[in-house]
């Protein structure tokens, strides 16, 4: 195991065990171990790792609102047994509260990360940084740029959940008066403006690429900071954040606004310049989109399965291995199994070792494009009103769906993308140690006699629909879950190319090179460009001629590419689409039904309580009794 990792998972283990300090903690009170940390180099670089130590707990994605409140994965709440934290998922069903919040990263309680604990630390590093005489100058500046790194992207993920934020600059000493501890939030457009300056700060310091993979991947890099810092724009120039009318009226006690009141085109301009700059920078360093080369195992291979895996691999590939992964984290994907649906008897008598539980809505399998490249419901060519009708896999499909199979019409015809990222009743599932490809496996989920089905109420996949991009398709359920790990992406190029579209359209409409950037995405999942597809194909066929129209696609695009990726949840709320999303009903199918007839019937799970107020998350209300310069978020 890589020395990073093996640190970093010590660190991480320590911290679990550790009860969390509120955000005005002062200054360290144990001057003797605050000198030891820093007597020499080794010392040193082990508080350089604690420092990244709560990045390394952000691959826990149940505590990620971006997966858990995307509306992408639905988890049931009437389990008998808990394996996973729960409370990430349960804050669609409307269990977000003032008085102790859901995913409170403020306070670093219910399942959040104690983040501005996790700031204090980056300071400390700072303050102390000169004392190792053994350090050299260039490990110093180096490490200075990866802690200023560290706090840039710890105020970032405040800002995302929570807005406007207090900067925590500086520690404030032992000494510090009442009146310094309470501090107040910056406004929104200080907040980002801070972070984007310590991202400047310390880009230039960090190393372009990590050479020395087998002990420092996973350390931050001048394209992740370069990255970042073109999310962190993207989303201060978003309708959230950028003259939201909903928060207009917010401000500090003493009347600063904390919102701005107008919207500033100019905040997209410095979008697409990050982005751009973002872009050459690790196209210049060989990063490019992912395609899958089989192994010697794999002899033949179609194009449409090549396709699929290289979609599905794009995000599961071994990281040193992945010339598309700008920024992962070193803790691996824990959660293949709740992707997984049983494919096998062997599957079926060993029922506990995989819950199957991640479970995807009928609205999302439906955001899928046909085989056009177009929306389902836009695509002239796609019977969208007959699409719960039931047809038969034949010889045509036979690589996505098995022949002689009857299953719903809605799963022909569409996207690798689709077949990529969906288990589904009916649907291939190459490898779990199959690649034959007159012997694969496929999955049979209708009614309690089917492998897949419904068996007991913990084992429960409540929609019938499996997120089997999760999965890596060498991962084998059988006699026990053998799988493949893997380190589920941050940033992929893929989306900083979507980002770049998005920030271009934004500032100068459609454009051909908008266009080309939203293509190179579209052509590595097998789709014609933006323009062919919907010229030839859609109902709309000029909808890419208009901001608004192009907007959409975008949008829609990114979804699609980054689906499952922790991403959608942050991408919609900074789009102030969340709510539409989660207005529709979490539907699954008739999952108790063996005939095809009655099993496709949308059968609604519940309905998503999400309102204005849940696009930025609650101050505990004790905080704000403890520090009465804070004021609470709106309509909390």
């Amino acid at each position: 195991m890589k020395k990073i990792s093996q640190i970093l998972c010590a660190v991480v283990l320590l911290l679990s065990g550790v009860s969390c300090k509120k955000y005005l903690d002062l200054a360290p009170n144990n001057t003797g171990t605050l000198e030891y940390a820093f007597r020499n180099r080794n010392e040193a670089e082990n508080y350089l790792f604690t420092c990244y130590a709560t990045l390394q707990q952000f691959a826990d994605v149940t505590t990620n609102a971006g997966f858990t409140t995307s509306g992408e994965i639905i988890y049931p709440n009437n389990l008998t047994k808990h394996p996973i934290d729960e409370t990430g998922f349960n804050l669609l069903r409307g269990s977000q509260n003032s008085a102790e919040p859901g995913l409170n990263y403020w306070d670093g309680e219910k399942s959040g990360k104690a983040i501005f604990r996790s700031i204090r630390r980056c300071n400390t590093m700072l303050e102390n940084i000169d004392k190792p005489v053994d350090l050299s100058f260039a490990e110093k500046k180096r490490w200075i740029a990866e802690v200023k790194f560290l706090k840039a992207y710890y105020h970032f993920y405040l800002a995302r959940m929570y807005g406007p934020i207090p900067l925590i600059k500086n520690n404030l000493a032992i000494t510090a008066s009442t009146d310094e501890i309470k501090v107040k939030r910056a406004s929104v457009d200080s907040t980002f403006n801070y972070i984007v300056s310590l991202l400047d700060e310390a880009t230039p310091d960090l190393p372009p690429v990590i050479n020395n993979q087998a002990q420092e991947l996973g350390r931050i890099t001048q394209l992740i900071a370069l990255s970042v810092k073109a999310e962190v724009l993207a989303t201060a120039a978003s309708p959230l954040f950028n003259g939201n009318p909903d928060y207009t009226s917010t401000q500090n006690k003493d009347g600063e606004k904390l919102f701005p009141s107008t919207y500033d085109p100019t905040k997209w301009d410095r979008a697409a310049l990050a982005c751009k700059a973002a872009i050459e920078a690790c196209e210049a360093n060989g990063l490019k989109l992912y395609s899958f080369i089989p192994p010697s195992t794999i002899t033949v291979l179609p194009d449409s399965l090549r396709k699929v895996l290289t979609i599905q691999n794009a995000v599961t590939e071994k990281w040193e291995l992945n010339p598309e992964v700008i920024w992962a984290l070193n803790p691996t994907f824990q959660w293949q199994g709740y992707a997984t649906p049983r494919l096998t008897q062997k599957g079926v008598v060993n029922i506990f070792s995989n819950p199957s539980t991640f479970a995807v809505p009928l609205s999302v399998q439906e955001l899928f494009y046909s085989d056009k490249g177009v929306p389902i419901n836009e695509d002239k060519t796609f019977d969208y009103a007959g699409r719960y009708n039931i047809k038969t896999g034949d010889q045509a499909s036979r690589f996505y769906i098995a022949q002689n199979y009857s299953t719903a019409k809605v799963n022909f015809n569409r996207e690798p993308r689709f077949y990529a990222s969906l288990g589904f009743d009916g649907g291939i599932w190459f490898g779990n140690g199959k690649i034959n490809l007159n012997d694969l496996y496929h999955v049979e989920a209708r009614g309690i006699e089917s492998y897949a089905g419904p068996k007991d109420i913990n084992t429960l996949n409540i929609t019938g629909i499996w997120p089997k991009k999760l999965v890596h398709y060498q991962s084998v359920y059988d006699d026990g879950f053998q799988e493949i790990s893997y380190r589920l992406p941050l940033i992929r190029l893929a989306g900083l190319y979507l980002l770049y579209a998005e920030a271009l359209n934004e500032v100068h409409g459609p454009t051909p090179e908008a266009y080309t950037y939203i293509d190179k995405v579209r052509a590595r999942a097998g789709l014609p460009g933006v323009v062919e597809a919907w010229t030839n194909y859609a109902k709309n066929p000029g909808k890419f001629n208009t901001k608004d129209g192009l907007r959409q696609i975008i949008h829609q695009e990114r979804r699609l590419e980054l689906m499952f990726e922790g991403q959608a949840g942050w991408d919609l709320r900074r789009w102030k689409e969340l709510q539409s999303v989660l207005s529709q009903p979490m539907q699954g199918w008739n999952l108790y039904e063996t005939q095809p007839a009655n099993y496709y019937q949308p059968r609604t799970l519940f309905s998503a309580i999400f309102g204005v107020r849940n696009y930025l998350w609650p101050i505990k209300d004790i905080s704000l009794t403890v520090n009465d310069n804070l004021v609470q978020n709106p309509y909390w």
